[in-house]
């Protein structure tokens, strides 16, 4: 007889083990070892080194709900700064303490014991449930989730909707849920011009007067007024420099990096043609040459209100007595993958202290979240 797990003590057990970011610490294998003996068919998908687990309940291409989340950690800094040892998944007046206890370890004890007790006690009898399981969120992101999702393309798997069990609520369970994400690109530009002495300017061309001129054009103005169901979208310059350390020189070459965190209405293509087009014009006025470099976390996405979300919402108002603002705000997480695959939306425990020196969550706020995605499972596939 299968036993389902609490998802409180297998969030303590998760933390034990040390899976900071690549490390698999053990995770993975504590979690396909209790999947594996309640049915589900489970697969390591490992890419570039990142440990990767997928996970299916029921038969491949039936109606299939699927959870995504991830078991590595961001490095917990000095150990001496806790009060308990960061991996020692510490329990202690209704609390457990640990690196990994909010982000996010508890949810993903949360949706493997709520699939665990769903397919052992209820099973549907044509349905799936699919678990993809990362150890590459907290880093680079490029073999992690996308790995899961490029075998599962390859090998015929579906999901047909999906939570992210990432912390969606900012201090009540059931406040939150997020039903989308911002755009996240940087861009790196450098300013080439000639150095000269400042005594005459006109023998030189300050690459520094440009630079801070599109600097200028680029945050005199939003980029938007925001959209139906996003904020305007931000553009902070992160640093200027250009490693001049005399006073009477003007610089040969100036370098800035700005963070664009972007609605709907842009894509991370039409804000880099607008910012090369400024570029372009500035240059053609000073003659001071632009190079810019782009990297793109993700593009902004929205998963809109309808069936997946009306029923997640309202087994979080049952469960909590919240009714949960349907939120687009914070930074990236994985669902900006999953959501090229299926309907996505985050919903999972406070993220008070996520992150943090001492991080710990409450154990009857885990056992909360999972008999909430356990009542989304019952109701999905009712």
């Amino acid at each position: 007889m299968t036993t389902i797990p609490d998802p409180a003590q297998l969030t303590a057990r998760l933390i034990r083990c040390a899976s900071v970011t690549p490390d698999e610490g053990g995770a993975l294998v504590l979690l396909a070892d209790l999947l594996g003996a309640a049915g589900f068919e489970c697969h390591r998908v490992d890419r570039e080194g990142v440990p990767n687990l997928f996970a299916r309940w029921g038969a491949k291409g039936a109606r299939t709900f699927g959870f995504n989340g991830h078991t590595d950690v961001v490095p917990p800094g000095d150990p001496v700064s806790w009060t308990h040892p960061p991996f020692s998944g510490h329990e202690a007046e209704g609390w457990i303490w640990g690196r990994g206890a909010t982000d996010m370890k508890s949810g993903v004890a949360a949706f493997a014991a709520a699939a665990i007790g769903f397919v052992t006690e209820t099973p549907p009898p044509d349905g799936a449930v699919i678990l993809a399981i990362t150890g590459d969120e907290e880093g680079p992101g490029k073999h992690g989730t996308r790995a899961l999702l490029d075998w599962m393309a390859a090998n015929g798997e579906r999901m047909d909707v999906c939570i992210v069990g990432e912390p969606s609520n900012p201090d009540r369970m059931g406040e939150m849920i997020k039903i989308g994400r911002r755009g996240s690109m940087t861009l790196q530009i450098e300013a080439h011009g000639i150095q000269g002495h400042a005594a005459y300017p006109h023998r030189a061309r300050n690459p520094l007067h440009a630079l801070l001129r599109l600097l200028y054009e680029l945050t005199e103005a939003p980029l938007d007024e925001g959209t139906e169901h996003f904020d305007p979208s931000g553009l902070q310059v992160t640093t200027v420099d250009c490693g001049n350390p005399a006073s009477n020189v003007i610089p040969e070459q100036a370098r800035a990096v700005i963070n664009i965190r972007f609605n709907d209405a842009h894509s991370s293509e039409s804000l880099d043609r607008m910012i090369r087009a400024r570029a372009a014009a500035i240059s053609a006025d000073t003659k001071v040459d632009f190079a810019i470099s782009t990297d793109v976390s993700g593009e902004s996405f929205l998963t809109r209100p309808g069936p997946f979300v009306d029923l997640v919402a309202g087994v979080v108002r049952e469960e909590t007595g919240l009714t949960p603002v349907l939120s687009t705000s914070g930074g990236t997480s994985d669902a900006r993958f999953v959501k090229d695959h299926c309907p996505v939306l985050e919903f999972g425990l406070v993220g008070h202290f996520m992150h943090q020196v001492d991080e710990r969550v409450p154990a009857d706020q885990v056992r909360q979240l999972a008999r909430i995605y356990r009542r989304i499972l019952e109701r999905y596939f009712a």
